[in-house]
């Protein structure tokens, strides 16, 4: 029964890996046994939802952001959110914007991208060309708007990019020619009615996980990528357990002279059940009871910052997306400026504090980050294979960010404390002698 039950409350993240498997399984399969190279079609028509599954996880990311940071503010005590707030804003962004630096240090100095490059079609796109299958792929395609604002405005169309005239056997032959994606200006009405109904199941998709991964197992000219990806998930997992174990720690030694492994030592049932959960949010009752029972913080403290930390205080995604970008960059042997850098460490920022507390959810995140600073987001596929793992240990370091934020805060907050008891005590003899 209990084999059972915990099938059934963990069927989401077997399906993941499931996927995953399979895909990396298939790709390799078809990627070796194939007498020739795949053109661009077969790839495009193997990888088509994994595409879907993409542009949904695109349509998440404004919904996500905005709920997460509405439920976070009105969640607020007010009354409490002078001093301890000011306090906690500070210590949230001074650990999220060391997490983002580690991480670009750690991916510029380790390159995990580097040298195991893949073709980026930058074709011009010339007049519309496109098939009959083109046409109900687009209409499907467009059921799945990646933006709802943009799909009061525009839809999705397939281009196909003729060859040069020199190569008469492809320029003949339609279906050998390459395709490219464009959005042109026209209202979306079929995809809003649609992407209405599938929201909630948008990240349930192990489906289009697996095809996505599948793409670009075959994609790839050979599969030195797996070195690459071992590399990428060293370097995140060494980032966030660094950051979680060295780094955190060593601020909350500096601030309250304490020693910060009894804190840890104190939090071993919330780190494992945001391991098991890979959810911060799951594990906020289970976060407060050790934080109130086992390390004796004030219950005025954890009620006000441990829901708001879960909500937007996020160090582990904030690394992980740092160098899962650059990473991507590397694979596209595209060179990264000062200017790059510090966009990403924004968008990055943005992205983990909007970012809710869910698992996976860390993917909708990077899909908004790798839009803003223009890589493909489809290349995402890959860190898919390894992102289910690596979520578990990004929500452990998320709970230390938080933990750590509340002993530190209520060390800087003992006399304001002091004073509320005091000034409650007042009142309330004044009440009992009128």
């Amino acid at each position: 029964m209990r084999g059972k039950e915990y099938i059934r409350e963990n069927l989401l993240t077997i399906l993941m890996v499931v996927g995953v498997v399979l895909g990396i399984v298939i790709g390799i399969v078809l990627h070796t046994t194939s007498s020739g190279a795949w053109s661009s079609r077969n790839v495009m028509y193997m990888q088509y939802l994994g595409d879907l599954f993409l542009q949904m996880l695109r349509g998440l990311v404004l919904p996500l952001i905005i709920s997460s940071l509405v439920a976070a503010v009105s969640s607020m005590d007010m009354s409490m959110s002078g001093r301890i707030g000011g306090l906690a804003v500070a210590y949230y962004m001074l650990t999220t914007i060391l997490a983002i630096i580690l991480g670009i240090i750690l991916a510029i100095t380790i390159k995990p991208g580097v040298n195991h490059s893949v073709e980026d079609g930058g074709e011009e796109i010339v007049g519309r060309n496109t098939t009959t299958a083109d046409t109900l792929l687009d209409l499907v395609r467009n059921l799945f708007p990646p933006n709802y604002i943009q799909a009061c405005l525009q839809q999705y169309q397939t281009h196909l990019i003729p060859p040069s005239e020199d190569n008469t056997e492809a320029l003949a032959d339609i279906n050998l020619w390459k395709l490219k994606g464009v959005f042109v200006d026209s209202t979306n009405i079929l995809g809003l009615v649609v992407a209405s109904i599938v929201f909630g199941i948008a990240l349930s998709s192990p489906v289009g996980v697996l095809f996505l991964i599948c793409a670009k197992f075959i994609e790839a000219e050979n599969l030195t990528v797996f070195t690459s990806l071992g590399i990428f998930f060293v370097t995140v997992l060494g980032g966030v357990l660094f950051h979680g174990f060295a780094v955190l720690p060593l601020i909350y030694y500096i601030l309250t002279r304490k020693n910060p492994y009894i804190l840890i030592r104190h939090m071993g049932q919330a780190m494992a059940t945001g391991f098991g959960t890979s959810s911060s949010t799951v594990t906020i009752p289970v976060t407060m009871r050790c934080l109130e029972e086992n390390h004796g913080i004030d219950p005025r403290v954890t009620r006000f910052m441990v829901p708001i930390g879960a909500a937007i205080n996020m160090d582990g995604t904030a690394l992980y997306e740092a160098v899962a970008v650059i990473f991507i960059a590397q694979m596209r042997s595209i060179p990264l400026s000062f200017v790059d850098i510090l966009i990403i460490s924004l968008a990055a920022t943005a992205a983990s504090i909007g970012t809710a507390s869910i698992p996976q959810a860390g993917i909708v995140a990077l899909v908004m980050v790798l839009d803003v600073v223009g890589l493909p987001a489809e290349d995402i596929g890959l860190i898919l294979t390894v992102d289910w793992l690596l979520g578990r240990f990004r929500t452990v370091t998320n709970i230390l960010g938080d933990v750590f934020g509340v002993g530190i805060i209520t060390e800087f907050s003992k006399n304001f404390l002091k004073k509320l008891d005091t000034q409650e005590a007042c009142d309330n003899t004044e009440h009992i002698s009128s």
